[in-house]
């Protein structure tokens, strides 16, 4: 018999399945975190801000649309006050919405938000060099208000 055969050495054998079965085990469970990673980057989170994207787009759409009906039912005298409702929250989370000014200097911007995730929609319609600036901020919680002045505030 020669030296080193598993005959002369019975427990060896089993050493080196087990050592085996460790290193396996070891790079099965390296390449499992590497892919628990990827998953969670790439098939939850950009979908999802995709999504959150597309509704901002969609309510800053229906916010621009109910600031340019108050504005043209809006009295020469008085005040014009109006309510309206947004979804509490997109894709689980709260949201913001802000009105800044543009870039073009004779506009504005409806701005949704969220963490990286942000929508510009336009605030067309409306002259801001002859009636003023319309300034406010809101969330989707609770019932939103649009008031006109027409002596301003």
């Amino acid at each position: 018999m020669r030296r080193g055969h598993p005959r002369d050495h019975p427990h060896e054998s089993g050493v080196a399945t087990l050592i085996e079965y460790v290193m396996v085990s070891g790079v099965l469970m390296v390449l499992f975190v590497i892919m628990l990673l990827l998953v969670n980057a790439n098939f939850m989170v950009e979908p999802a801000d995709t999504l959150s994207y597309y509704a901002f787009t969609d309510i800053g759409n229906g916010v621009s649309t109910r600031i340019v009906d108050v504005y043209s039912i809006a009295p020469q005298n008085g005040t014009l006050v109006t309510q309206f409702n947004l979804p509490d929250d997109i894709g689980g989370e709260n949201y913001f919405v802000d009105i800044e000014p543009s870039a073009n200097q004779n506009d504005q911007d409806i701005v949704v938000w969220r963490d990286a995730v942000s929508s510009n929609i336009s605030l067309s319609g409306i002259d801001l060099t002859s009636q003023g600036i319309a300034t406010g901020n809101t969330t989707g919680s609770g019932i939103n208000r649009i008031t006109y002045n027409s002596g301003g505030f």
